[in-house]
């Protein structure tokens, strides 16, 4: 007889021997017992935890020469065949080869006829997501009434594709990934009738690497076995499963922790040298972070690490050296290179810069730390001779390349932008503050009081001296003039005064300047109109006035 795999040995032929799915067994085993058997079975879950072995059995138990019964004997002739695949009152169809309409028809058509052998025909349809829309459709009608010798059983890993209309026709059994403590018992178990010798931390990487399937991890012991005879060595499983040792995890985590780039750099030297995938081990130490972090936030992180005790212990050692900032900040950039290492061309490179990155992030300060200095900032600033609070003086920017300001009010208006009359006088800089906030909301009016300054000013009254021609007087009289004057200083001094604009008595006429000066080139204009000039490119100049220069 040939060689028959471990999977296919070992696969359970009574509820009890299947692993993980508990709820699942026992609800089949009473409604066996109770006699309200379903017609119509929907079994979803992971590839390799159970559903087509429980639907095989489902099948001997209704069948059997003693059943319906909820452990069949497995020695009748409808046991045997049924084991065995031979029984044709059970028909195991792939849902991926017969998805079309007319397979399903043919469906319809046998199902008419009675069972051969046994007492009930059973369909097992794997991967019935397959099937297409028209095939569902036409296994409606046949699915919801079938004939009462009939029982449908679906298994499929992708529920989702399937139509809600076959849902609600099926009773759904939902089966989860089989636990790593009972993969690895049961691997035990196998491992013992066979005389194969392995350790139990080579039991744990194999229940790793199967992923939740019972099926894959038997398969992988297979697979070991043939790699390394009947004693399976841990180096040599490492070697078979491309999987990465706690130990190398461990060490590499270690230098993450202490900032060490250079041992970084030598370790994925030396793992490149011994053939180790840099992806698989990345994504290695990027579990090993979140297993660092359950540790340090979870109460019982055994139940939620799939590591030997050995190892777990290990873990939380590790741990109790690291703070959870750290570590999600770590987790982050590994999960970031790890991505990044998908589409590059250089993985190597790629992953040594990575790492480079991970050792060089800056720790966080913590936010009430953060708060405190602002808050002596703002002390420190109040005590180092800032306008008083009645009239504090609003800080604009007036260009992309203007300097910060300082907390002396005459630093509102850069060097390179204060005009004369800013500095002279008693509301010098209360002048400047008003000039540098009407350049960021309304240059020409700004350029119009370049020359201005204040007169007076009361509790409920600013009167600004214009300085100018007649139509900048008339350009500051205007109502929406004013009233952004007064919106302006009401910002400054927090509270709202009424502006009065007086003409200045010694502003010469227009006429007389016209005569007695030469218009000035665009090198010789005040810097508040070449402002204005370069808003409006195509304005020219009419009046300057350099008499208070």
């Amino acid at each position: 007889m040939s060689y028959q795999v471990l999977a296919r040995k070992w696969r359970p032929q009574v509820f009890e021997d299947v692993v993980g799915q508990g709820h699942i067994t026992r609800t089949l085993q009473n409604a066996i017992t109770s006699g309200r058997l379903a017609h119509a079975f929907l079994f979803s879950g992971p590839r390799g935890v159970g559903k087509t072995t429980t639907a095989r059995i489902l099948a001997k138990a209704l069948n059997c020469d003693q059943g319906p019964t909820p452990t069949p004997c497995g020695k009748c002739d409808p046991c045997i065949e049924t084991t065995a695949g031979t029984s044709v009152d059970v028909i195991e169809i792939d849902g991926a080869s017969n998805r079309g309409i007319e397979h399903i028809r043919e469906l319809r058509e046998a199902v008419k006829y009675a069972p051969v052998g046994g007492k009930y025909k059973v369909y097992v349809i794997d991967e019935v997501h397959m099937l297409t829309n028209e095939a569902f459709n036409a296994l409606l009608k046949t699915l919801e009434e079938p004939p009462p010798h009939v029982i449908f059983i679906f298994a499929t890993t992708e529920p989702q594709k399937i139509p809600a209309t076959i849902h609600s026709r099926c009773q759904r059994y939902g089966f989860k990934r089989v636990a790593l403590h009972e993969i690895i018992e049961r691997l035990r178990t196998i491992a013992a009738a066979e005389g194969i010798t392995i350790s139990d931390s080579g039991l744990a990487m194999l229940a790793r690497a199967a992923e939740g399937s019972m099926r894959d991890s038997q398969s992988l012991l297979d697979q070991a076995v043939s790699y390394s005879g009947m004693e399976i060595k841990d180096d040599d499983l490492q070697a078979t499963l491309g999987s990465v040792a706690q130990p190398a995890l461990l060490q590499f985590t270690t230098g993450l922790l202490a900032r060490d780039a250079a041992g970084l750099l030598k370790q994925i030297d030396a793992l490149l040298e011994q053939g180790q995938d840099m992806r698989q081990f990345l994504a290695g130490a990027v579990e090993h972070v979140r297993n660092l972090l359950v540790v340090k936030v979870a109460s019982d992180p055994g139940q939620i690490i799939e590591l030997s005790m050995v190892d777990l212990d290990a873990i939380k050692k590790q741990a109790a050296e690291a703070d959870v900032d750290r570590l999600l900040m770590l987790f982050d950039s590994l999960s970031k290179t790890l991505d990044d290492m998908r589409w590059s061309p250089h993985q190597r490179f790629t992953l040594e810069v990575g790492l480079m990155k991970a050792s060089a992030i800056a720790p966080l300060q913590p936010l009430s730390e953060v708060l405190g200095r602002m808050k002596e900032l703002e002390a420190r600033l109040a005590r180092g001779g800032s306008l008083p609070v009645k009239s504090p003086v609003a800080a604009h920017r007036i260009s992309e390349g203007a300097a910060p300001y300082a907390a002396s009010p005459k630093a509102l208006v850069p060097p390179s932008r204060q005009v004369v009359a800013l500095g002279s006088g008693e509301y010098g800089d209360l002048w400047g503050g008003v000039i540098s906030a009407l350049k960021s909301k309304k240059p020409g009016l700004a350029s119009a009081l370049a020359h201005s300054t204040i007169t007076s000013m009361t509790d409920s009254e600013l009167v600004i001296g214009v300085s100018g021609a007649s139509f900048q007087v008339e350009l500051v009289e205007k109502r929406e003039s004013r009233m952004l004057l007064e919106e302006v200083v009401a910002g400054i001094l927090s509270k709202k005064l009424s502006v009065k604009v007086q003409p200045l008595a010694d502003a010469p006429k227009p006429e007389a300047r016209a005569k007695s000066q030469k218009k000035a080139g665009p090198e010789e204009q005040d810097p508040a109109i070449q402002d204005v000039l370069r808003v409006f490119p195509k304005g020219e100049v009419i009046e300057n006035d350099h008499s208070s220069d």
